[in-house]
């Protein structure tokens, strides 16, 4: 059987007692006796509740408490060699697969930056063509248009001065 905490509180509830509520969002509190649920409901905040355990964690109170938590070891690996290879050996081919991921890695950045410049300078070169081709077309509407115009205003002459020579005035 588990021994669970109090959400409150901080005591230690043994199996078959406290109280569960959960709230609506789903989350399950369990608290060690109907005080510790009035306070919980009434929002109070345990760190300022002299009796909980949050205050006396959050005040510095109960140490000797406190030092009585194990201490995790720590694992300390050891290198070793395999049977047929040293670990220089092991080590050296180690540094040796490192360097050849950095240059590879190098190679692709350098691949992919010299794709990139060669896609720019053919987007640019597209971009010039098209510019030159409409200046070219807006160069030939133009002649067209002066040419027209041209076309237009000795027409305008030559009818005028016939429209003014059959009249009389």
């Amino acid at each position: 059987m588990k021994i669970e905490i109090c959400a409150f509180s901080g005591y230690k509830i043994r199996p078959g007692r406290g109280v569960r509520f959960v709230r609506m969002d789903g989350k399950p509190f369990l608290f060690a006796n109907k005080k510790c649920f009035s306070r919980f409901s009434h929002k109070r905040n345990p760190r300022k509740i002299r009796w909980t355990q949050f205050y006396r964690k959050a005040h510095r109170k109960n140490k000797s408490a406190l030092l009585k938590k194990k201490k995790t070891r720590r694992i300390v690996k050891k290198e070793r060699g395999i049977v047929g290879a040293s670990l220089d050996l092991i080590n050296a081919r180690r540094q040796q697969q490192k360097e050849m991921k950095t240059a590879t890695l190098r190679e692709q950045a350098i691949k992919e930056l010299k794709e990139r410049k060669r896609a720019k300078a053919l987007r640019r070169k597209k971009e010039r063509e098209e510019r030159r081709k409409k200046k070219k077309t807006t160069e030939k509407k133009d002649k067209k248009r002066t040419q027209r115009e041209q076309n237009k205003k000795s027409k305008n002459k030559f009818n005028t001065k016939n429209k003014n020579i059959g009249r009389k005035f």
